[in-house]
């Protein structure tokens, strides 16, 4: 049994996971913790993994006090683009043997669908990302949009795909959406959405579409489940439930 503790237990996401938690024959929930609660509950709890769930602004803080204290976690959070991750490095250096795991998406259709968004990438001469997410979330775009956009990108430097084409000069009110490494991105907030995303691949002639859908948050569980059950297994920094689930070489 692997004793657990969720930080964010009374959000949206993380009241899900302490359900899912609860439900896992091998983890047991030891701490559920929200804003009005003290993080030295784990200590108390002899929590061996965390589960954060919080607000970008206190992520941060509670992750460095797990670590500190030889607490594996596993961060669902969103916000934790590059910057942040290499804080989270020079924070694992200091605590060997600790693993935290940062994941932008735990629902597993998602994680396939950025895995054959890389694939795809270099076939095809222009691609964006648009994500779509009910209107109470904070951030924008989504983690998983940035990191799709990464992967894409990454996937057709290593294969000297060209630039982008877009003959685009004038727009004045940002029509063309962000750009995450040199990737077009748009996120569309509305009520009703869950969690989706759509990869636009284009070549003269055809256009290619992936996308996933997420109706509800008990979508996102498996992964969660399996991410707390192997955080352990991977020592340091990792990004994505790809090891997680055999994906990586």
């Amino acid at each position: 049994m692997t004793r657990v503790a969720v930080l964010g237990a009374r959000g949206r996401m993380g009241s899900t996971s302490v359900n899912a938690i609860e439900a896992a024959d091998d983890l047991d929930l030891v701490a559920a913790v929200d804003k009005d609660d003290s993080i030295e509950t784990l200590a108390e709890s002899g929590a061996e993994a965390a589960l954060v769930f919080t607000t970008p602004d206190a992520a941060m803080d509670q992750v460095r006090w797990c670590v500190e204290h030889g607490v594996h976690v596993v961060i669902g959070t969103s916000g934790f683009g590059d910057d942040k991750v290499a804080q989270l490095r020079e924070l694992a250096a200091d605590h060997a043997g600790v693993g935290i795991l940062v994941v932008p998406n735990f629902s597993i259709g998602a994680v396939l669908m950025m895995r054959f968004a890389a694939l795809a990438a270099p076939f095809f001469e222009s691609v964006e990302v648009i994500e779509m997410h009910h209107p109470d979330k904070v951030d924008a775009p989504s983690g998983t949009a940035v990191r799709t956009a990464e992967m894409i990108a990454a996937a057709r430097a290593e294969a000297g795909s060209a630039a982008l084409p877009d003959a685009t000069t004038i727009d004045p009110d940002g029509a063309r959406g962000a750009t995450v490494a040199g990737i077009p991105v748009h996120a569309v907030r509305a009520r009703g959405f869950t969690a989706s995303q759509e990869v636009l691949f284009g070549d003269p002639g055809e256009i290619f579409s992936i996308r996933h859908d997420s109706s509800s948050r008990e979508s996102f569980m498996p992964g969660v489940v399996a991410a707390l059950r192997t955080v352990a297994d991977h020592p340091g920094v990792t990004v994505g439930l790809d090891s997680v689930l055999g994906l990586t070489d």
